[in-house]
């Protein structure tokens, strides 16, 4: 006698098959700028989903997919599905998950679940309209229970803080907004968690040492997040009136790197030392001649190359 809630009353799944619509939509730049956001979302959190279920199949089936495949095949299957009226779509990790654990690895099982998702929806829907959500909250439940890895959470205690911190923030993000969001905020906090790691592993080596000169060996990055302890490394008045740094072991990434040095050779100058570097690429030689080089830079035949970024 109690009232149950069940599908049905929230909302119908019964459908038809779709047909084919031309949209008519004006193609004006107004048109544009509104749809573009969306579309971009969308087509975000699309790509991101089915990547990310692509490389997790591929992990359990020790098997190599085709992304760049994956991408085109589900962005002009979603633009043909607009004209027919009909929602895009994605890899979906739950669903694909239960089907490489029920045995399934080929085209098939995807076409049976299309199908048999078709016919759900063209016969079954008055059964499914029938379900009580109690009980379809009981499934997901379950649906989750057997999906997640709860192996995974044995590792919280063995891999770095900044990660556990990096995982908590994207699945919070996800929950509250949506997965490209959340894709975006972890890039973002990795990209700085790499730079306050990165900067803490800039180390100094003496290699040579006598009254005239003094030989430095330098590893590290050098970039805008470690330019602070990279000068914190060189002492000008406690060195010879010969400096030489020693880069090879070294890469300038950024403009910040290059002013780091040429402030560190206007340092030396100024205590009335000279200052010399060691295997630099030709390119930052030549933005330090450009910036206004107050450095002696060295020409070794075994000089590296590689770029600085210039943004």
């Amino acid at each position: 006698g109690v009232n149950t809630q069940v599908v049905g009353d929230l909302a119908s799944v019964q459908g038809a098959l779709p047909q084919w619509h031309l949209p008519h939509v004006p193609f004006t730049w107004d048109t544009l700028s509104f749809i573009f956001p969306y579309a971009a979302i969308l087509a975000s959190v699309g790509l991101i989903e089915s990547l990310m279920t692509l490389q997790l199949i591929d992990e359990i089936t020790e098997t190599r997919g085709r992304g760049n495949r994956e991408c085109v095949a589900q962005g002009a299957a979603n633009m043909v599905s607009g004209f027919f009226q009909s929602m895009g779509g994605c890899a979906m990790i739950g669903q694909s998950l239960i089907n490489i654990r029920s045995g399934g690895r080929g085209r098939t099982s995807g076409i049976v679940a299309a199908l048999g998702l078709l016919v759900f929806i063209l016969v079954g829907a008055p059964f499914i309209d029938r379900i009580p959500i109690a009980a379809l909250t009981g499934v997901m439940f379950m649906v989750v229970i057997g999906t997640f890895e709860w192996s995974s959470l044995t590792t919280f205690g063995k891999v770095p803080k900044s990660d556990i911190l990096v995982i908590a923030i994207v699945t919070g993000v996800t929950v509250y907004a949506d997965l490209a969001i959340a894709v975006l905020v972890g890039v973002l906090v990795s990209a700085l968690v790499f730079a306050w790691k990165s900067a803490q592993h800039v180390r100094l080596v003496t290699l040579e040492n006598t009254h005239q000169r003094r030989t430095y060996l330098l590893a590290g990055l050098l970039y805008f997040g470690s330019v602070r302890e990279f000068a914190e490394l060189f002492k000008p008045a406690e060195d010879p009136d010969d400096v030489v740094i020693d880069c090879r072991d070294t890469r300038v990434c950024d403009l910040s790197g290059l002013e780091a040095i040429n402030s560190l050779a206007e340092r030396y100058r100024k205590a009335g030392k000279t200052l010399h570097l060691r295997h630099l690429s030709p390119d930052c030689r030549q933005m330090l001649e450009r910036a206004g080089n107050r450095v002696d830079v060295e020409i070794m035949p075994d000089d590296p190359h590689y770029s600085v970024a210039r943004i």
